[in-house]
């Protein structure tokens, strides 16, 4: 039977969701543009008024916000609320140019936490787990998320965070951990760890794991479970939005549930704009109708997924996404041809291959090419030259099927990879493209 943190919402009809997303889409029009410079200026330049916006059918009319948006606001700008209402300030990495700002209040701390713990119940968690948080803290959205979502449920943190894996695993043997929080790509090293030190992953209590902050696929999905004997969850989120918890998968694994009621998603074109019916992908958008200090509107995700409306078979009415399947930016053009680094995993996972790969793209005498690196498994690291040349083949053919476009493969030896213990590296793009 399944469990709900917040049944009212999560199990709410159709109809009673509409009416809370219209009346806080409205308020939310009216505080953006009496608040926020930024967004007064695109109203007006579009002659739209705050009062235009009355129900959540008026969505489209309203404009697009885009990550380089916060970055010409830095670090400040975007947000709605006097400095001396915020609670706590979080940013990115900044990898990329300036770091992305973002602001909570008290009242957004209590959003995110609520869209934490129903994500963590979701997944066959209680108040009697204690859950081993292994996400960094700090001014990355995600290790405080969880830790203020399990807290909320009335469950035990351990805020473990990342790094030093062995005492991770020890950590999980001696203080019986229930549930385990990470990206994937580390979930896969600490299982790698756990079998390396001959321990039984069965002999763990852990028995949930709730993995995201970077794409995965099914079959990684698979390899984590039988790693580490547990059901493997993806969970959604992203720095301008919330952090980990604007949706999650629940038991049945068939989507994630988004809390619409304070993040409310559509799926456009990423071309034309254009919103998109259920079930065709496309751009995952978001528009923070249950926010104070950051309310940002149709703020374009660049992650790919779809939606479904259909009532799920936990008996959640929430919407559900799929897991995204890459970003517009993460997308390779290689030959002309459209490249995720998630289709390769699946490939690789479906041949028996272990998850640890990178891709290299150059261009020589004015022609893309690929390298995949691939690491051998244990087991494969004493064949024969022959056979290793097969195996370099096999792949070669498998991913020439599925991405219509020839690669070189090279075997590296077990554990020449870096690991990673938060975003794995997978793509190094040595083409100067200007």
């Amino acid at each position: 039977m399944p469990n709900y943190f917040e049944p009212e919402i999560e199990c709410a009809s159709r109809e009673t969701l509409r009416e809370i997303q219209s009346q806080k889409l409205a308020a939310m029009a009216k505080r953006c543009y009496e608040n926020v410079p930024f967004y007064r200026k695109k109203f007006d330049e579009i002659g739209l008024k705050p009062e235009d916006i009355k129900s959540i059918d008026d969505l489209s009319k309203l404009p697009f916000t885009v990550k380089q948006d916060l970055r010409d606001t830095y670090p400040f700008g975007m947000v709605a609320v006097p400095r001396s209402e915020l609670a706590r300030v979080h940013a990115s990495s900044g990898t990329t140019g300036k770091q992305t700002v973002v602001a909570y209040t008290r009242h957004d701390l209590d959003v995110w936490a609520h869209s934490a713990a129903r994500s963590i119940v979701g997944t066959g968690g209680t108040k009697d787990d204690f859950v081993h948080v292994s996400y960094g803290y700090g001014l990355f959205t995600g290790g405080l998320g969880l830790h203020d979502g399990a807290e909320a449920l009335g469950a035990t943190v351990i805020p473990v965070s990342s790094g030093n894996t062995n005492r991770q695993v020890q950590i999980l043997q001696d203080y019986e951990s229930d549930i385990l929080c990470c990206t994937p790509s580390y979930a896969m090293y600490i299982g790698e760890t756990v079998r390396d030190k001959g321990i039984d992953p069965k002999s763990l209590k852990v028995r949930i794991g709730i993995f995201g902050a970077e794409p995965w696929t099914e079959e990684m999905r698979r390899e984590i479970e039988n790693a580490l004997a547990i059901r493997a969850f993806d969970i959604y989120g992203l720095s301008e939005i919330a952090g980990p918890g604007v949706a999650c998968e629940c038991e049945e694994q068939a989507g994630m549930h988004v809390q619409e009621d304070f993040f409310y998603p559509e799926i456009i074109d990423p071309v034309t704009g254009e919103q998109l019916p259920d079930g065709e992908e496309g751009e995952l958008v978001f528009t923070c109708i249950g926010k104070e200090a950051l309310p940002l509107i149709r703020y374009r995700t660049r992650d790919i997924a779809s939606l479904t409306h259909e009532t799920c078979k936990c008996g959640r009415t929430l919407v559900r996404m799929t897991k995204p399947k890459g970003r517009t930016d993460d997308m390779l053009i290689i030959r002309g041809i459209n490249v995720f680094p998630s289709q390769i995993e699946s490939v690789l996972l479906d041949l028996g291959m272990a998850p640890n790969y990178r891709m290299i793209v150059d261009r020589q005498n004015n022609l893309d090419t690929l390298e995949v690196q691939v690491e051998m498994n244990e087991s494969m690291f004493a064949d024969t030259v022959r056979s290793l040349e097969r195996v370099e083949k096999t792949i070669a053919n498998a991913l020439q099927s599925t991405l219509n476009i020839a690669a070189k493969i090279t075997l590296l030896e077990p554990k020449s990879i870096e690991r990673s213990e938060g975003k794995a590296k997978r793509v190094i793009d040595k083409r100067n493209i200007v």
